[in-house]
């Protein structure tokens, strides 16, 4: 019953209208051959797949599950993600964006970008077990040995291989400074790895006929903390000196999580009894190497999160368009019918707004991103790949958090959209609601990644990052200040702009003399971020939208475009000011509760 469309005229429209991704990409002589047709036909041929071949496979796998042989620790995933992953393998998708030194096409990241919100939107919890091996690939490619880059990069670039990490243990979480799994060295340089890891994603199925497994452990003479962590190739089964399988490993799934959704992923329980392994990188600078893999994971989960607004919104949508229910308050507006469509109703239209806007928001936002990434891998000048790696590290938690906790946001107000039918296995909807829940706790919380934002990547360098944004908000402002047809958008942005640096010295001065300032003031600090980059790529949207109706353009599109934004600005990005106050009220409120709790 329910349906899904790749969003490919949005895509192009922020790829090519907005971001102008092709005339970047003449600046960086891995990618200046990338033209608007080739990014095309790609995005065409991955839309299909994502939709005729793993969105059918969503509502059933999320109904069988995971199921674990104890006998031989074996899981089998549901019915058909196997055949289609072989399928995904075929297509040579793996290697979209991967290295050609080790079979990869070489494509800009922003390109496997869009392909992969759209497999998010089919399946979630399909596209997590290819997911995770791009962060894999991408520690290793930075990392590794040239020994391990030539053992390994070539399995995962084409798909023949699967990569996990494995951080996470039953008496420690994003405290990785607790983790006791040790490693041991042997005489043959390699290391006996023993411990026990858990909520590890994709950590056993039957996709591949090898999975490698990125590991934390503590040598015996490490440092206690985080400072003492040593990261650790640890595959299923051991890689013999010609690249061939040898025999099973010490590792191996001694059970499965049962969650509030992604079912139909695998999250396991890892036991390691003396598993080989192989260091990777320095020995001690662990958590360094693994961050590689961790910010590419929490860019992906953003990505997690747009994928299922879209397609909660496109399915709500037409819900909405379908059913009939009450009759508008200002008098019928379908006499020929006993009721009118709930779309005249302005609450609906305002939750179908709502995840419009920060679905559409979302993908400015992420492709941007992308777009940085790729300047800060190709870009032949130092200076932009260092201010692009900057502005990444700034993005990263925003993307993390502000996009999944927009994610429950619009997945829940589309489920609302439904009544009843939306608590209803078989329309979608409570799926939705239920695997966007786990976007905003894994790869760190979303409180994590507040504090990240505001206590390492604002606080930390004094603002200067955030200044380099802000010079970004600045300069539209300068440029459509004068301009009345945008002074919706711009006026709220400047002043939004002007007050950020006032909030920000003001949090700062307070965690000075208290550092539970920054704690208590994180989360809506965070939000209130995430609402100015929105509202940069959502002003920009809308003057990309003016600029063609003024030319004469009649594409409904634009119009769409515009409404969207006015929507944003008038009813969403308001919420600024009431995060503001709440987080100038201060720790005391939170940290003086003794009694409270007693």
């Amino acid at each position: 019953m329910p349906s899904y469309t790749p969003p490919l005229r949005d895509m192009h429209f922020v790829m090519h209208e907005l971001l102008r991704i092709t005339d970047e990409f003449k600046a960086m002589p891995a990618h200046a051959d990338v033209d608007v047709d080739t990014i095309g036909a790609i995005l065409e041929e991955g839309g299909k797949f994502a939709q005729e071949v793993i969105f059918p496979l969503n509502i059933s796998g999320d109904t069988e599950g995971c199921v674990l042989d104890q006998s031989t620790h074996e899981v089998t995933t549901p019915k058909g993600f196997k055949a289609a992953y072989a399928k995904y393998v075929e297509g040579g998708w793996p290697a979209l964006s991967g290295d050609p030194v080790y079979g990869g096409q070489g494509l800009p990241v922003v390109v496997n970008q869009c392909f992969y919100e759209m497999l998010n939107s089919a399946n979630q919890a399909w596209t997590m077990y290819p997911g995770l091996t791009h962060g894999a690939y991408e520690c290793l490619h930075t990392h590794g040995t040239d020994e391990q880059k030539k053992t390994y990069l070539p399995k995962l670039t084409s798909g023949e291989w699967t990569g996990t990490m494995c951080l996470t243990e039953p008496h420690c979480g994003t405290d990785l400074g607790l983790l006791r799994t040790r490693a041991e060295a042997q005489a043959d340089g390699s290391y006996r790895v023993t411990g026990n890891k858990i909520f590890i994603s994709a950590g056993e199925h039957d996709f591949v006929s090898n999975i490698i497994h990125l590991v934390l452990a503590r040598l015996p003479d490490a440092p206690q903390g985080s400072k003492g962590i040593s990261l650790f190739i640890v595959p299923k089964l051991l890689v013999n000196p010609d690249g061939t399988l040898g025999k099973r490993n010490g590792i191996y799934c001694a059970g499965l999580e049962h969650k509030m959704g992604i079912h139909g992923n695998a999250t396991a329980q890892i036991v390691l009894d003396g598993a080989q392994g192989w260091l990777v990188g320095q020995p001690n600078k662990g958590l360094n190497a693994m961050f590689v893999m961790m910010n590419a994971a929490r860019v992906g989960v953003g990505m997690q999160s747009l994928g299922l607004t879209e397609v909660a919104y496109q399915n709500a949508l037409a819900y909405a368009k379908d059913r009939i229910q009450g009759r508008s308050l200002s008098g019928p507006k379908n006499k020929d019918q006993p009721a009118d469509g709930i779309l005249v109703h302005p609450d609906v239209r305002k939750m179908l707004l709502t995840a419009k806007a920060y679905a559409e928001g979302g993908r400015a936002l992420s492709m941007y991103c992308a777009l940085l990434i790729d300047r800060e891998l190709s870009h032949p000048d130092e200076k932009v790949r260092q201010d692009a790696a900057e502005l990444v590290a700034l993005l990263t938690p925003i993307v993390k958090a502000f996009i999944t906790d927009n994610g429950w946001i619009a997945t829940s107000a589309c489920m609302q959209v439904f009544g009843g039918h939306g608590y209803i296995k078989e329309w979608g909807m409570e799926q939705h609601v239920r695997d966007a829940r786990i976007n905003m706790i894994y790869e760190g919380t979303n409180t994590v990644q507040s504090l990240d934002l505001l206590g390492r990547k604002v606080l930390g360098n004094n603002g200067a990052t955030l200044k380099k944004f802000g010079k970004l908000v600045a300069a539209l402002v300068e440029e459509e200040g004068v301009n009345e047809k945008m002074a919706e958008f711009i006026n709220p942005l400047a002043y939004l702009g002007d007050q950020m640096t006032k909030f920000t010295t003001e949090i700062g001065f307070k965690a000075f003399q208290n550092p539970d300032e920054v704690g208590a003031a994180a989360v809506d600090y965070l939000r209130v971020a995430g609402h100015l980059v929105f509202g940069y790529f959502w002003a920009r949207m809308a003057r990309v939208a003016l600029r063609e109706i003024a030319s004469g353009n009649t594409d409904p599109f634009y119009q769409a475009k515009l409404q969207t934004a006015r929507f944003y600005f008038a009813r969403l990005f308001p919420e600024t000011a009431a995060l503001m106050r709440t987080a100038r009220s201060g720790a005391r409120v939170l940290t003086e509760t003794d009694a409270v709790f007693a």
